[in-house]
Protein backbone atom coordinates (compact mmCIF):
# COMPACT_ATOMS: atom_id res chain seq x y z
CA UNK A 1 0.00 0.00 0.00
CA UNK A 2 0.47 3.61 -0.77
CA UNK A 3 2.12 5.70 2.09
CA UNK A 4 0.09 9.22 0.87
CA UNK A 5 -3.23 10.18 1.70
CA UNK A 6 -4.60 11.96 -1.87
CA UNK A 7 -2.99 11.44 -5.43
CA UNK A 8 0.64 11.98 -6.32
CA UNK A 9 1.48 12.16 -9.97
CA UNK A 10 5.34 10.98 -10.31
CA UNK A 11 6.60 12.01 -13.60
CA UNK A 12 9.49 10.43 -15.38
CA UNK A 13 11.54 13.02 -17.72
CA UNK A 14 15.17 13.98 -18.65
CA UNK A 15 15.36 17.21 -20.21
CA UNK A 16 16.84 16.01 -23.30
CA UNK A 17 14.46 13.70 -24.28
CA UNK A 18 12.18 14.76 -27.28
CA UNK A 19 9.13 13.15 -26.06
CA UNK A 20 8.96 14.81 -22.40
CA UNK A 21 9.22 18.15 -24.58
CA UNK A 22 6.04 16.32 -26.84
CA UNK A 23 4.67 16.13 -23.36
CA UNK A 24 4.98 19.67 -21.74
CA UNK A 25 1.70 20.50 -22.20
CA UNK A 26 0.52 17.29 -20.34
CA UNK A 27 2.57 18.71 -17.44
CA UNK A 28 1.27 22.31 -17.51
CA UNK A 29 -1.85 20.57 -17.41
CA UNK A 30 -1.46 17.61 -14.74
CA UNK A 31 0.54 20.21 -13.03
CA UNK A 32 -2.43 22.19 -12.23
CA UNK A 33 -4.72 19.45 -11.03
CA UNK A 34 -2.42 17.28 -8.71
CA UNK A 35 0.67 17.35 -6.91
CA UNK A 36 3.91 16.84 -9.33
CA UNK A 37 7.11 15.03 -8.28
CA UNK A 38 9.75 15.05 -11.02
CA UNK A 39 12.17 11.91 -11.31
CA UNK A 40 15.16 12.92 -13.68
CA UNK A 41 16.58 9.54 -15.60
CA UNK A 42 19.59 10.38 -17.12
CA UNK A 43 19.09 9.45 -20.25
CA UNK A 44 22.07 11.13 -21.64
CA UNK A 45 24.12 11.10 -18.66
CA UNK A 46 28.03 9.47 -17.67
CA UNK A 47 28.74 6.81 -20.62
CA UNK A 48 25.50 8.07 -22.72
CA UNK A 49 26.57 11.78 -22.89
CA UNK A 50 27.22 12.64 -26.88
CA UNK A 51 28.99 15.17 -28.54
CA UNK A 52 26.34 16.55 -31.93
CA UNK A 53 27.45 14.90 -34.72
CA UNK A 54 26.02 14.58 -37.87
CA UNK A 55 24.84 11.23 -37.18
CA UNK A 56 23.41 12.46 -33.78
CA UNK A 57 21.93 15.31 -35.74
CA UNK A 58 20.13 12.62 -38.33
CA UNK A 59 18.89 10.23 -35.62
CA UNK A 60 17.13 13.80 -33.44
CA UNK A 61 15.62 14.99 -36.27
CA UNK A 62 13.73 11.80 -37.54
CA UNK A 63 12.53 11.59 -34.04
CA UNK A 64 11.35 15.71 -33.89
CA UNK A 65 9.13 15.42 -36.79
CA UNK A 66 6.79 12.95 -34.98
CA UNK A 67 6.86 14.49 -32.15
CA UNK A 68 6.28 17.93 -33.45
CA UNK A 69 3.12 16.31 -35.52
CA UNK A 70 2.02 14.01 -32.44
CA UNK A 71 2.34 16.79 -30.00
CA UNK A 72 2.18 20.35 -32.09
CA UNK A 73 5.37 21.31 -30.07
CA UNK A 74 7.54 23.40 -31.36
CA UNK A 75 11.49 22.68 -32.65
CA UNK A 76 12.76 26.48 -33.43
CA UNK A 77 15.28 27.00 -36.15
CA UNK A 78 18.15 27.78 -33.81
CA UNK A 79 17.56 24.49 -32.41
CA UNK A 80 17.43 22.60 -35.85
CA UNK A 81 19.96 24.51 -37.52
CA UNK A 82 22.68 25.66 -35.00
CA UNK A 83 22.65 23.66 -32.12
CA UNK A 84 22.00 20.33 -34.08
CA UNK A 85 24.90 21.34 -36.60
CA UNK A 86 27.22 23.03 -33.82
CA UNK A 87 29.96 20.02 -33.37
CA UNK A 88 31.40 21.52 -29.93
CA UNK A 89 28.24 21.26 -28.27
CA UNK A 90 27.92 18.25 -25.69
CA UNK A 91 24.20 16.48 -24.87
CA UNK A 92 24.82 15.73 -21.09
CA UNK A 93 21.53 15.47 -19.54
CA UNK A 94 23.42 15.39 -15.71
CA UNK A 95 23.65 19.37 -15.87
CA UNK A 96 20.36 20.31 -16.35
CA UNK A 97 18.77 17.07 -13.96
CA UNK A 98 21.31 18.93 -11.36
CA UNK A 99 19.81 22.34 -11.65
CA UNK A 100 16.07 20.73 -11.52
CA UNK A 101 17.02 19.51 -8.18
CA UNK A 102 18.66 22.92 -6.85
CA UNK A 103 15.76 24.92 -8.29
CA UNK A 104 13.69 22.45 -6.33
CA UNK A 105 15.82 22.57 -3.32
CA UNK A 106 15.95 26.50 -3.11
CA UNK A 107 12.01 27.13 -3.92
CA UNK A 108 10.44 24.28 -5.20
CA UNK A 109 10.61 25.36 -8.68
CA UNK A 110 12.11 22.21 -10.12
CA UNK A 111 9.21 22.00 -12.96
CA UNK A 112 9.33 25.22 -13.45
CA UNK A 113 12.99 25.52 -14.55
CA UNK A 114 12.46 22.26 -16.34
CA UNK A 115 10.01 24.00 -18.63
CA UNK A 116 12.93 27.17 -18.99
CA UNK A 117 15.15 24.44 -19.73
CA UNK A 118 13.40 22.36 -22.05
CA UNK A 119 12.24 25.85 -24.25
CA UNK A 120 16.03 27.21 -24.11
CA UNK A 121 17.10 23.65 -25.74
CA UNK A 122 14.25 22.89 -28.62
CA UNK A 123 13.51 26.32 -29.32
CA UNK A 124 16.33 28.79 -28.65
CA UNK A 125 18.76 26.68 -29.55
CA UNK A 126 20.75 26.88 -26.15
CA UNK A 127 23.60 24.48 -24.52
CA UNK A 128 21.96 23.75 -21.50
CA UNK A 129 24.71 21.31 -20.21
CA UNK A 130 26.90 24.97 -19.34
CA UNK A 131 26.94 25.76 -16.16
CA UNK A 132 26.78 29.78 -17.02
CA UNK A 133 23.46 28.68 -19.20
CA UNK A 134 21.99 27.05 -16.41
CA UNK A 135 21.96 29.57 -14.11
CA UNK A 136 21.17 32.36 -16.62
CA UNK A 137 17.86 30.38 -17.07
CA UNK A 138 17.74 29.97 -13.27
CA UNK A 139 17.47 33.45 -12.89
CA UNK A 140 15.27 34.27 -15.66
CA UNK A 141 12.34 32.10 -13.48
CA UNK A 142 13.21 34.27 -10.12
CA UNK A 143 16.25 32.46 -8.87
CA UNK A 144 18.78 34.64 -7.01
CA UNK A 145 21.83 33.37 -9.56
CA UNK A 146 24.11 33.60 -6.98
CA UNK A 147 22.73 31.47 -4.35
CA UNK A 148 21.55 28.99 -7.41
CA UNK A 149 24.90 28.42 -8.78
CA UNK A 150 26.23 27.40 -5.46
CA UNK A 151 23.04 25.23 -4.82
CA UNK A 152 23.94 23.70 -8.42
CA UNK A 153 27.37 22.77 -7.28
CA UNK A 154 26.22 20.81 -4.44
CA UNK A 155 23.85 19.04 -6.37
CA UNK A 156 26.18 18.73 -8.84
CA UNK A 157 28.83 16.75 -6.22
CA UNK A 158 26.66 13.97 -5.71
CA UNK A 159 23.28 14.34 -5.27
CA UNK A 160 22.29 14.09 -8.85
CA UNK A 161 23.99 11.03 -9.52
CA UNK A 162 22.03 9.45 -6.44
CA UNK A 163 18.73 10.88 -7.96
CA UNK A 164 19.39 9.61 -11.24
CA UNK A 165 20.07 6.00 -9.63
CA UNK A 166 17.21 6.71 -7.03
CA UNK A 167 14.76 7.01 -10.35
CA UNK A 168 16.13 4.15 -12.64
CA UNK A 169 15.68 2.17 -9.76
CA UNK A 170 12.23 3.49 -9.55
CA UNK A 171 11.49 3.13 -13.54
CA UNK A 172 12.19 -0.78 -12.80
CA UNK A 173 10.29 -1.32 -9.96
CA UNK A 174 7.07 0.25 -11.75
CA UNK A 175 7.86 -0.98 -15.87
CA UNK A 176 8.94 2.27 -16.85
CA UNK A 177 11.22 1.47 -20.05
CA UNK A 178 12.02 5.16 -21.43
CA UNK A 179 11.07 8.74 -21.12
CA UNK A 180 8.30 9.88 -20.31
CA UNK A 181 7.00 8.27 -17.81
CA UNK A 182 3.74 8.77 -15.38
CA UNK A 183 3.08 7.08 -12.48
CA UNK A 184 0.00 7.77 -10.34
CA UNK A 185 0.46 7.14 -6.91
CA UNK A 186 -3.02 7.01 -4.72
CA UNK A 187 -3.66 5.16 -1.26
CA UNK A 188 -4.05 1.97 -2.79
CA UNK A 189 -0.66 2.10 -4.29
CA UNK A 190 1.26 2.75 -8.02
CA UNK A 191 -0.40 2.84 -11.24
CA UNK A 192 1.44 3.64 -14.67
CA UNK A 193 -0.63 5.92 -17.13
CA UNK A 194 -0.74 5.73 -20.65
CA UNK A 195 -0.49 9.64 -20.88
CA UNK A 196 1.43 9.18 -24.18
CA UNK A 197 -2.33 8.73 -25.66
CA UNK A 198 -3.44 11.86 -24.78
CA UNK A 199 -0.48 13.82 -26.78
CA UNK A 200 -1.52 17.01 -28.13
CA UNK A 201 -5.13 16.91 -26.18
CA UNK A 202 -3.65 18.43 -22.63
CA UNK A 203 -7.08 19.46 -21.28
CA UNK A 204 -8.56 15.99 -22.33
CA UNK A 205 -5.62 14.73 -19.92
CA UNK A 206 -6.44 17.28 -17.32
CA UNK A 207 -9.83 15.94 -17.10
CA UNK A 208 -9.18 12.39 -17.05
CA UNK A 209 -6.98 12.74 -13.89
CA UNK A 210 -9.44 15.14 -12.54
CA UNK A 211 -11.91 11.92 -12.55
CA UNK A 212 -9.43 9.79 -10.95
CA UNK A 213 -10.68 7.73 -8.19
CA UNK A 214 -9.31 4.75 -7.16
CA UNK A 215 -7.98 2.38 -9.50
CA UNK A 216 -6.87 5.02 -12.82
CA UNK A 217 -6.58 3.76 -16.03
CA UNK A 218 -3.31 1.99 -17.03
CA UNK A 219 -2.03 1.42 -20.49
CA UNK A 220 1.30 -0.67 -21.69
CA UNK A 221 4.25 1.60 -22.74
CA UNK A 222 4.27 2.98 -26.06
CA UNK A 223 7.89 2.20 -27.20
CA UNK A 224 7.38 3.83 -30.08
CA UNK A 225 6.41 6.88 -28.36
CA UNK A 226 8.97 7.12 -25.64
CA UNK A 227 13.10 8.12 -25.33
CA UNK A 228 15.28 5.47 -24.34
CA UNK A 229 16.49 4.61 -21.52
CA UNK A 230 19.95 4.80 -22.24
CA UNK A 231 20.04 7.80 -24.52
CA UNK A 232 20.11 8.28 -28.50
CA UNK A 233 22.02 5.97 -30.67
CA UNK A 234 22.23 6.95 -34.48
Amino acid sequence: MSAVTNPVLHYIHDPLCGWCWGAAPLVRAASAVLPLRLHGGGMMAGAQRQPVTPELRGYVMAHDQRIAEASGQPFGAPYRDVLLRDGEAVFDSEPPTAAILAADALGGRGLHLLAELQAAHYVQGRRIAEPAVLVELAGAIGLAEADFADELARQSAGPVQTHIQQTRAFMARTGVRGFPGFILETPAGLSRLDAMAYLGRPLDFAAVLQGLAGQPPVGPDDAATLCAVDGCTP
